[in-house]
């Protein structure tokens, strides 16, 4: 059975993304060229950033459709990265709030990409 291993995103600056995730993630690129930047995370999901100026890039969408979501314990853990974040003037798209599944926000990267905080579904 196939099971997702790579989320890839695709980025304008690959440089200031890379700086935005190595500050975020709290670790360094185990891959960093002028065009792809990659980490490696604990769980064994590699996470990149593809730059949409690279020569061999191809894309004919357009808009961000997806989310990455980073599931915390508990929603102190929620309301601490809210904080942590907006301090770090990471753009918030969607203030603090409590949805169906509990407490989330969502902040933008550099990019506009969509990053959800939740604790997990109950």
């Amino acid at each position: 059975m196939l099971s997702p291993n790579l989320i890839l995103l695709y980025v304008e600056d690959p440089e200031k993304s890379a700086a935005f995730y190595t500050r975020l993630l709290g670790r360094e690129p185990v891959a960093a060229f002028p065009s792809y930047v990659a980490y490696t995370l604990e769980n064994g999901l590699t996470f990149s950033l593809w730059s949409t100026s690279a020569a061999n890039f191809v894309s004919s969408g357009s808009g961000h459709r997806m989310e990455i979501a980073f599931m915390v314990k508990d929603d102190a853990e929620v309301e601490r990265l809210y904080a942590e974040w907006r301090k770090a003037g990471i753009p918030i798209e969607q203030e603090l709030m409590t949805a169906v599944f509990g407490r989330t926000f969502v902040a933008l990267d550099p990019d506009g990409h969509r990053l959800r905080v939740c604790v997990p579904d109950k």
